[in-house]
């Protein structure tokens, strides 16, 4: 709904708690599975949040993930909806591992998901829609990247399919990579379709041990990442 700027659309939004978490908490327990729940929630009168909610396999709600980056550009006008996140970036231990999440337009940001891993997230899961001429030529390029310089699996979704207010198509392709960066298993084009990946965990300590990139860090050099950011563009 966030391709055109309507307030009617906040009437889908709910608490969390709330009617969407029970129903994916009995659904995640009845089938030993944990969910990551992406959904408009309302956290108080006119404050919303673009949202995932982790569920672990036994119907326990972890936490919750509230999306940081909000594109506001043609086909996506999040910031006229929602507010920025204020939860930072959580990692949750699950029943099969330690997870973390971004929300589309996050994947964008190389220090989300640098971060996540630093505390620990065995894989990231990136719950997405993106259209075919914004986007195709990075959705390969970006997420296999911050699975291989940060030695995680990454799993991500789009889906397919068009609305009434956005000129492109959703095109699907969801994918899972490993912590080399190489695709596991991709999902079709344009085509609603199930992919499911075996990940082995202990190649993420081989991977590690291989490139050693976080032995390498140097903090105490990145402090101009807290810079305000450069006006950039307009240089003749």
């Amino acid at each position: 709904f966030a391709a055109e700027q309507n307030a009617k659309w906040l009437e889908v939004a709910e608490p969390v708690p709330g009617p969407t978490t029970e129903l994916m908490q009995e659904a995640a327990a009845r089938h030993g599975v944990v969910l990551v729940v992406p959904l408009a929630e309302i956290a108080s009168p006119g404050e919303y949040y673009n949202t995932a909610v982790v569920i672990d396999a036994d119907g326990s709600l972890l936490g919750k993930y509230r999306k940081v980056h909000l594109p506001h550009i043609k086909g996506f006008q999040e910031t006229f909806y929602f507010k920025t996140g204020d939860l930072g970036y959580p990692v949750f231990k699950t029943r099969y591992g330690t997870i973390g999440v971004l929300i589309d337009f996050d994947r964008h940001y190389p220090e989300v998901a640098r971060i996540l891993a630093l505390k620990g997230a065995q894989i990231l899961f990136n719950p997405c829609t993106t259209v075919m001429d914004l986007s195709s030529h990075l959705w390969f390029v970006a997420q296999r990247s911050h699975a291989a310089l940060n030695g995680v699996f990454l799993g991500t979704s789009n889906r397919v399919g068009t609305e009434p207010f956005t000129d492109g198509v959703y095109y699907g392709m969801s994918y899972f990579c490993g912590p080399n960066g190489e695709i596991m298993v991709q999902g079709a084009q344009n085509r609603d379709e199930i992919i499911i990946a075996d990940m082995d965990l202990g190649q993420i300590t081989e991977e590690m041990k291989r490139w050693k990139f976080f032995d390498e860090r140097h903090p105490e050099t990145y402090h101009e990442l807290l810079l305000p950011t450069p006006t950039r563009g307009n240089e003749s």
